[in-house]
């Protein structure tokens, strides 16, 4: 469980807040889907949940444990997946991923048999013994989310999870939220796809310039108008301009 209490996040030399009086609960069980257009807050938002960044004011626990008062204990309740892979190049991926099982204490067996599940699923086991730095971003990607995976994390924490995978790495992310969600597991992603969150989440939010403007269901965002389409509807709440012009010969 994912609890965010009136959290406000300010970067230097900016008088613009990129999260303002936040706040927000991701249940056990839940899959959360968090939408916004670039710019929006969700990159600041999951990095005050990882602690990356310390919020100007405001609250953060996960399952119950302040990160602000215990950081260590709080971190250990879940793995991260970043929008970027691109850090440890210099290891291989092996060094990698037992690194990752060591700073989550994850006993050895239980640690290889992970890495042979989940490397296969995302089809990176042959490579293995490979530097990091040799990978494209897919096949990071995809080793991201092999360790993330390693302590079997109560609350699993993806920020735009499916830019740069082929379809069967996507659709084995989706299986894999859906599967840990009926576990009882909290999943929390953002994504700026609206067919992805539709297709996978029993809640969403929508951010707009650092502040909550949706919180619910995919039936409470229709029932905003039921004659436009989810897409639609969440362009209006972003106000969101397309800027697709019809050529006419």
């Amino acid at each position: 469980m994912f609890e965010i209490q009136s959290v406000s996040k300010s970067y230097a030399k900016s008088a613009v807040k990129a999260v303002e009086d936040l706040s927000l609960t991701i249940n056990d069980g839940e899959i959360f889907g968090f939408l916004g257009p670039n710019g929006a807050g969700k990159t600041t938002t999951i990095k005050l949940l990882t602690g990356i960044l310390s919020p100007d004011s405001g609250s953060i626990a996960i399952d119950g444990i302040s990160l602000k008062d215990a950081p260590m204990d709080a971190k250990r309740r879940f793995s991260f997946v970043p929008d970027t892979p691109e850090m440890f190049s210099k290891l291989k991926a092996s060094e990698y991923l037992n690194f990752i099982g060591d700073v989550y204490g994850t006993p050895v067996e239980d640690r290889k048999n992970r890495i042979e599940f989940y490397s296969r699923i995302f089809e990176i086991s042959d490579v293995l013994n490979n530097k990091i730095s040799s990978f494209s971003h897919g096949m990071k990607q995809k080793l991201f989310l092999t360790a993330s995976l390693i302590s079997d994390p109560q609350n699993w924490l993806l920020d735009e999870p499916m830019v740069g995978l082929d379809p069967e790495a996507a659709f084995n992310i989706k299986e894999l939220m859906r599967s840990r969600a009926k576990e009882g597991k909290t999943i929390f992603f953002s994504t700026h796809v609206m067919e992805v969150a539709e297709k996978l989440c029993d809640r969403i939010g929508i951010i707009k310039k650092g502040r909550l403007i949706f919180i619910g269901t995919m039936e409470e965002l229709k029932k905003k108008d039921s004659s436009k389409s989810l897409e639609e509807i969440f362009l209006e709440l972003v106000e969101a301009k397309s800027s697709v012009k019809t050529v006419q010969e």
